[in-house]
């Protein structure tokens, strides 16, 4: 049977909204929310803001307009604040559920959706993870933008594919170990410090830990399998400790306090590199990357234009583009950079965000 996709539109989630809040008396005006910085409570509750009441969410009545069979619910920026209301149990069907952008102080009410596979709390109030013990299908989890300090209870999900807690208050990678099937794990804008307890997860493609405070490259070597990682606006001083990654594809570790290029040897598949917003005053060991089609080096301390040549000019031949503005070999040459550059590199599409024309 063909999948059965319902949703609002945007303009019919408004004027439901505006039904729901008009229809009650007691409704104070609308007030501006602050999604600035929040304080966790005890009782798992983040709160966010200026204090007070804020309008009602809508009841159960406003999710009539969904047929028993819906499969999917995209509940986006509605003010809902009390999931049990809304009575979902009777959604036996239901394979995906957004929740984003609401005011969801705590994970409850969905025990009866067994048959969910993607739920997402993307930007919600709560800072515990909770009440999703019966939803072992799922495959796809964003717990992004709350106010979550500890990963738990998630151990017994273990069909999921992809995890996301962007912008939590995490400080360790925890309990993970059974959560083999994963191949996308979203780390991001934390306070994490050390890359630790991921051994497990054997079928990881992409790893995400930028803006954290992690100041090594270090316990990766079990990821055979890692295509992707990301490790921007951390405390990094060296590239290190990716030997054994040979499937790696992309590595972004800009906005660190890198100095040298090094620790590339064995990563014979990279085809994007970005090192931009480093400390490295001279470009080297790239030049066996012969898979290489992005380099992204700009704000570093780079001012010789005849390194780019000698490492990259017959050693690179799908190198497409080529970001290196904000380097003395472009700034002390304003008029010459992108001819200079194109000379060396005749095998290049684009300098910087420029497209080189024929």
């Amino acid at each position: 049977m063909a999948e059965r996709r319902v949703q609002l539109d945007p303009e019919e989630q408004n004027r439901l909204f505006r039904e729901a809040r008009d229809n009650d008396p007691s409704n104070p005006p609308d007030q501006t929310i602050d999604s600035g910085d929040e304080s966790a409570e005890d009782n798992g509750v983040v709160q966010r803001g200026i204090p007070g009441e804020e309008p009602k969410a809508p009841d159960s009545d406003f999710l009539q307009v969904f047929p028993d069979d819906t499969e999917e619910l995209e509940l986006t920026h509605l003010r809902i604040d009390n999931v049990p209301e809304l009575h979902l149990e009777r959604f036996k069907n239901l394979q995906r559920l957004s929740f984003r952008q609401n005011l969801i102080p705590k994970i409850r009410g969905l025990e009866s959706l067994v048959t969910l596979k993607e739920l997402d709390l993307y930007d919600n109030r709560f800072s515990k993870i909770e009440g999703l013990d019966n939803l072992t299908e799922l495959t796809s989890l964003d717990l992004s933008f709350n106010g979550i300090r500890h990963i738990r209870d998630i151990d017994h999900l273990i069909k999921l594919t992809d995890l996301y807690f962007v912008s939590n208050k995490i400080t360790v990678i925890e309990n993970l170990s059974t959560l083999i099937n994963i191949t996308n794990l979203e780390l991001g804008s934390n306070r994490i410090r050390v890359i630790e307890n991921l051994d497990a997860l054997v079928n990881l493609e992409q790893l995400w830990l930028g803006k954290n405070k992690i100041t090594k490259l270090a316990n990766l070597s079990k990821l055979k399998r890692l295509k992707i990682l990301s490790i921007q606006s951390n405390r990094l001083t060296a590239i290190e400790g990716l030997e054994e990654l040979e499937n790696l594809e992309e590595v972004y570790v800009s906005h660190n306090g890198i100095t040298h290029i090094s620790g590339l040897e064995h990563n014979l598949k990279l085809t994007t590199v970005d090192i931009s917003s480093n400390r490295i005053a001279k470009l080297e060991n790239l030049g066996h990357l012969r898979n290489l089609v992005e380099l992204w080096a700009s704000g570093n301390q780079l001012d010789s234009f005849e390194d780019f040549e000698s490492e990259l000019k017959d050693n690179c031949p799908n190198l497409e583009t080529v970001y290196a503005e904000a380097n003395p070999l472009q700034t002390n040459n304003f008029t010459t950079y992108r001819l200079k550059m194109k000379i060396m590199l005749p095998q290049i599409k684009q300098i910087d965000a420029q497209i080189i024309r024929a």
